[in-house]
């Protein structure tokens, strides 16, 4: 039976048409072809169209065949400010469907959208999803690690001392940890990301999903970031981190390890080595050696 784009819009009003309130519809990360037929449907329909890039939805919409028609299509991004989603709210207090999307993958996700959601909820206006593409979660399918629990992480800090600790709060989490990163910042990521969770420790990274140069590679800590060191890395960018181990380590046991590595290392380097192997945070580390010689000096 042949079916209408009326009609296979869920949510449809009883005009045949779609149904008034906030849609918020998933966009490809990369392949243009990488987006429902329902997302296509709502695209066609919406009274207003909303976009994080007004030139990527354009370009997406051409490519798919749907037309403007007329539509207002409104840029709605970080930057927009309490105006725009104003303009979007009265939209929606005059009972149109507003369909709004992200410039790539599922809206709400590290996605200004967030906010225009609140708000209308908050006003009483339904809001529906469109479901599909992720970086998130397509990074996690490829990256060889476990997939029953993860955490998405976000982005993290831009400076130094706060990654850091950001990383250390994250240490522990017994899950997979997923994290978005810039090209310009991922290879000091990593190697803070070694620093603190541990160089052992697995993890893989993910570059330009879905497009011609997709990349995955997996590794230690250690290993991906001496990767992101050696070469300039260029795209979007997800790299996940193994689950911390629920396993505690005896402290005879990190002692024993620790008076290993300073036979023949510096205090520094004996840190260092045992952090990684251990998992252990490098500080604490570092000032158990410093007692470790004392004592053993006495």
């Amino acid at each position: 039976m042949n079916r209408t784009r009326d009609e296979v819009t869920a949510g449809a009003g009883a005009g045949g048409g779609l149904a008034p309130g906030l849609w918020l519809v998933a966009t490809p990360i990369g392949a243009a072809r990488d987006i429902t037929l329902r997302a296509l449907d709502i695209l066609a329909v919406a009274d207003v169209l909303a976009a994080e890039d007004t030139r990527s939805l354009r370009r997406l919409m051409e490519i798919h065949g749907l037309a403007l028609s007329g539509r207002p299509l409104i840029a709605y991004h970080e930057h927009s400010g309490e105006k725009v989603r104003a303009k979007l709210l009265q939209a929606l207090a005059e009972g149109k469907s507003v369909a709004y999307a992200p410039e790539a993958g599922t809206a709400m996700i590290s996605d200004p959208g967030f906010d225009l959601a609140r708000a209308a909820r908050a006003a009483g206006h339904a809001v529906h999803a469109a479901p599909g593409a992720s970086a998130a979660i397509t990074a996690l399918t490829l990256s060889g690690l476990p997939t029953d629990r993860f955490l998405f992480a976000g982005f993290l800090p831009a400076t130094g001392a706060k990654r850091k600790t950001a990383l250390a709060e994250l240490a522990d989490v017994p899950a997979t940890l997923i994290f978005y990163e810039s090209p310009r910042r991922i290879a000091a990521t990593l190697k803070d990301a070694a620093e603190v969770l541990g160089g052992a420790r697995r993890a893989a990274l993910c570059r330009e999903l879905t497009k011609k140069f997709e990349e995955v590679v997996s590794g230690t800590l250690d290993e991906l970031a001496e990767h992101a060191a050696a070469k300039v890395l260029k795209g979007e960018i997800v790299f996940l981190v193994d689950r911390g181990s629920s396993l505690k380590i005896k402290e005879i046991d990190v002692d024993s390890a620790i008076r290993d590595a300073l036979r023949t290392e510096s205090v520094r380097d004996a840190a260092d080595r045992v952090a990684r192997e251990t998992g252990r945070k490098r500080r604490e580390i570092y000032q158990r050696a410093l007692v470790l010689v004392k004592e053993d000096g006495e």
